[in-house]
C-alpha cells in the first residue's frame, strides 16, 4: 500500500501527454499504479479507435490498470459544452472512485486542462483519508479568464475560493512554471510547493531523425502543437503575410484545435500558398519534423497567466536543437533571451512579429549553431526526465 498510487487524469495514453511517461516509469520501478482518466478523444474531439464510449470500463497497459470514464464529446464546438465535458468528468471520476479506491493510499492528480478533476481525489481524501498531491500544469482561475470566461466579483470570488479548497485539500503541490508560485501562495498558505518542469517527450528521440522532404522550403518556420484562438496564430500569418523576400521561405502549421479551419479559411483569404497546415503528426513522427524544421515557433496570447506559462512544447523544442521564435511575454520569453535560445516578440505588434520573421531569415550559420548549442546545454541542466522524476518520486513515495 505504501507504493501505490492512483493518478488521476483528463488525459491519458493512448492521448500524448506526459503523465504516460511518469507512470510507466513508476510501474517499471515496483510501485502499484492505477490511473482514472475518461475514453480517450484528444486532440480531434472523437472517440478514439478501438475504443467505446461506455460509462466505465478497464484495460491493462504495461501493468498499469486503468479505469476509463464516459467522454462527453463536443468540447471543440463551445464554451459552455467545454464546460460540462469538466464537470462530467469530474462527477463519473468521483462516483466510480469508490470502486478502485483500495488500489493505493496516494493520489496524483496531474492537472492540465480544468482544475475540476480533482474533485474526485477530494472524495477519497475525505471518505478514506487519502494524501493528495497535485502537479499544476495550468494555473486557475487566471487560464479560465484567459479562455473567454467573463472575469466579474461574482465569478471571481466563485473560482478563487474554489482553488483555495481544491489547494488546501493537498498534502503538497507541484508546480511546473516557477511564475506559478506567488500565485499559488496567495490561495493556499502552509502547503509546501515543489517546482517540477515537464521534460522532453521520452519518444523525442532526436539521434535517430530524418529529414521530411515534403518540407520543401528553402527556410522552414514550425508551429508545432494545439491549434486554438491563444496560441495567436491569425498575428504570426499576419505578420509572416508582410514578409517581402526572394528566398522560398515555408510557414508550416502542425497539429489540431478548435481553431484549425478558421485559420484555414484565413490564410485562403490571403492567398498565402507558403504556409501549409499538415495536420496532427504522431509524437514519435514529430522528430522528424522538428528536425527538419529551420526554426521553431512558440506563441500565446498576450494575457497575465500566459506570461507566467512555460508551454510544454519548449522542452521538446530545446531538445531539436532549432532556434526558437518566441512569439510571447513573461516566462518563456525570460528563458530565451537569458540562454540566447533565439529571438523574442510582441505578440500583439505585428511590425515586430514581421521583423522577427526577416531576423531570423538573415541568421548566419554560426548563430545557428549558438542558439543550438545553448539548447542541449539548458536540456542537461533543467529538463531530463531522469532528475525530474526523481524528485517527484521523492515527494509522494518519501
Amino acid at each position: 500500500m505504501e507504493n501505490s498510487v492512483i493518478i488521476i487524469a483528463e488525459r491519458f495514453y493512448p492521448e500524448e501527454f506526459g503523465i504516460n511517461d511518469l507512470a510507466l516509469s513508476w510501474a517499471k520501478k515496483g510501485y502499484k499504479v492505477t490511473v482514472l482518466t475518461q475514453v480517450p478523444s484528444y486532440p480531434y474531439d472523437k472517440i478514439y479507435p478501438n475504443y467505446s464510449n461506455k460509462f466505465f470500463q478497464s484495460e491493462l497497459w504495461n501493468g498499469i490498470k486503468i479505469y476509463r470514464v464516459w467522454t462527453k464529446l463536443g468540447y471543440h464546438k463551445s464554451w459552455i459544452l467545454k464546460v460540462t465535458s469538466y464537470i462530467v468528468f469530474a462527477i463519473l471520476t468521483s462516483f466510480f472512485s469508490f470502486f478502485i479506491q483500495r488500489r493505493a493510499n496516494k493520489i496524483f492528480v496531474y492537472q492540465t486542462g480544468p482544475l475540476t478533476q480533482i474533485l474526485p481525489a477530494i472524495v477519497l481524501k475525505w471518505i478514506f483519508k487519502k494524501s493528495i498531491y497535485l502537479w499544476i500544469l495550468d494555473l486557475w482561475p487566471d487560464s479560465v479568464y484567459a479562455y473567454g470566461f467573463k472575469k466579474n466579483n461574482l465569478n471571481n470570488y466563485l473560482l478563487s475560493n474554489f482553488v483555495r479548497f481544491a489547494y488546501t485539500s493537498c498534502s503538497h503541490i507541484l508546480v511546473s512554471n516557477e511564475g506559478f508560485i506567488p500565485k499559488v501562495k496567495e490561495l493556499c498558505t502552509g502547503k509546501p510547493i515543489s517546482y517540477i518542469p515537464q521534460w522532453v517527450p521520452l519518444d523525442l528521440n532526436f539521434s535517430n531523425a530524418t529529414t521530411i522532404p515534403k518540407m520543401f522550403g528553402a527556410i522552414n518556420f514550425t508551429f508545432a502543437g494545439n491549434i486554438g484562438k491563444v496560441q495567436n496564430l491569425e498575428n504570426l500569418i499576419l505578420g509572416f503575410s508582410k514578409i517581402k523576400t526572394n528566398k522560398n521561405v515555408i510557414f508550416n502549421i502542425i497539429g489540431g484545435g478548435s481553431n484549425l479551419e478558421i485559420l484555414k479559411k484565413f490564410v485562403e483569404s490571403l492567398s498565402m500558398k507558403n504556409i501549409i497546415f499538415w495536420g496532427k503528426i504522431p509524437l514519435t513522427e514529430m522528430r522528424n519534423w522538428l528536425f527538419s524544421s529551420d526554426v521553431l515557433i512558440i506563441s500565446l496570447i498576450d494575457r497575465p497567466n500566459f506570461s507566467l506559462t512555460v508551454p510544454g512544447k519548449f522542452q521538446a523544442y530545446l531538445a531539436a536543437g532549432k532556434p526558437i521564435f518566441c512569439c510571447m511575454k513573461g516566462e518563456t520569453a525570460r528563458l530565451v533571451q537569458q540562454h540566447a535560445l533565439g529571438i523574442t516578440c510582441d505578440p500583439e505588434n505585428l511590425e515586430e512579429i514581421e521583423n522577427t520573421f526577416i531576423n531570423f531569415i538573415e541568421l548566419s550559420k554560426a548563430q545557428h549553431s549558438r542558439f543550438a548549442n545553448n539548447s542541449k546545454r539548458i536540456i542537461e541542466t533543467n529538463y531530463t526526465f531522469k532528475n525530474i522524476e526523481l524528485k517527484i518520486e521523492s515527494i509522494i513515495f518519501n
